[in-house]
């Protein structure tokens, strides 16, 4: 392993429990607001770290920790990204265009955004001397059909969405950013994450998607017959992957984030079922998308060996937890306890 020390000279904890590790970084969160964001701004204040959301809304501002500073504008306002920038140590790039399937209805529109955005970014951290970018890829649509699984970092990358080609435009502009001005990044490809703050009615993460449907009484949408294979991670082991990436100096700026393990949208189904003690949850099943791979799993090899990071919620504990976050914020969201009976 090839790590680091933090702004005190500590050592970084992979798992979160070295938090004075953090103590004094000043660390921007660019959409933060979203549903990786809040969860990383919340780490980091608690980390120690002196933390800036900048988001174009802050519809969830009620969970964002009290420490954290809000800034709001837009990713394509230059002058805004500036001042956001200025004086700060680490910047998270957490910024995506849309989603896959709807990237691939204007293309045009997808390669134009976030990547032109992240150019003018990488100039802006140039000229402030950023001491890192830490980059939220994506593990499910960079790679595109794999040839098998689980997927290496050195596997082909050929995405078959919008989305998936905006991300790999970003990795590359990173790498010439290294290359021309020495500006030292970590690109984390991550899988599929749910938990906490991931609002299901978004169409954003099957897992989020298919409790809030539950709790809402409305049958779960399944794309095809059911048996696409996705690679499944609890937030809070992403945003131990990204406190992890922080000291992180060795040669793999790419890496892998993942449980390591596959299971189907019909598998996925079934342990909602049994966490909800339901016998059978209804479903509707529409025509397969464009835009979805058959399967995907990261192989998480490198980032193991290399920041000793390991996935450590299980699957029926963070589909528990995700349920009862959710439902405590539907009942709050509608001002009464109707939904303070569901899924127990």
């Amino acid at each position: 392993m090839s790590g680091g020390q933090g702004f005190d000279g500590a050592p970084i904890d992979p798992t979160g429990a070295g938090a004075s590790a953090l103590a004094g970084a000043r660390c921007l969160v660019l959409g933060g607001a979203g549903f990786l964001g809040l969860n990383l701004c919340n780490r980091l204040a608690q980390a120690g770290a002196e933390v800036t959301c900048f988001s174009r809304s802050h519809t969830q501002a009620e969970v964002l920790d009290r420490r954290v500073a809000r800034v709001t504008g837009q990713f394509s306002d230059r002058l805004g990204i500036a001042n956001a920038v200025e004086r700060q140590d680490i910047v998270f790039h957490l910024i995506a265009g849309s989603i896959p399937e709807s990237s691939n209805r204007d293309p045009s529109a997808e390669l134009a955004a976030a990547p032109i955005a992240t150019l003018h970014l990488l100039e802006i951290c140039r000229s402030a001397r950023i001491k890192k970018v830490v980059f939220a890829s994506s593990g499910g649509a960079i790679y595109g059909i794999p040839r098998a699984t689980p997927i290496p970092e050195r596997a082909p990358t050929d995405p078959i969405s919008a989305y998936g080609i905006s991300k790999l435009m970003i990795e590359k502009s990173l790498y010439l950013y290294r290359h021309l001005h020495g500006i030292d990044y970590q690109i984390l490809r991550i899988a599929n994450p749910y938990g906490r703050f991931q609002l299901g009615n978004r169409h954003q993460g099957l897992i989020g998607s298919y409790i809030h449907r539950v709790l809402a009484d409305l049958p779960l949408e399944v794309w095809g017959t059911g048996e696409v294979v996705r690679d499944f991670l609890h937030i809070d082991d992403v945003s131990d992957a990204f406190l992890a990436a922080i000291p992180y100096d060795g040669p793999h700026k790419v890496m892998n984030v993942g449980s390591g393990a596959g299971l189907s949208v019909n598998q996925i189904i079934a342990e909602l079922e049994r966490v909800f003690g339901r016998e059978r949850l209804p479903c509707v099943y529409k025509a397969s998308r464009a835009a979805d791979v058959p399967a995907n799993v990261l192989d998480t090899t490198l980032i193991r060996s290399e920041l000793g990071w390991r996935p450590r919620v299980a699957l029926r504990d963070g589909l528990t937890g995700t349920i009862d976050w959710m439902r405590a914020h539907l009942a709050e969201a509608r001002g009464d306890g109707a939904l303070s009976n569901l899924a127990r």
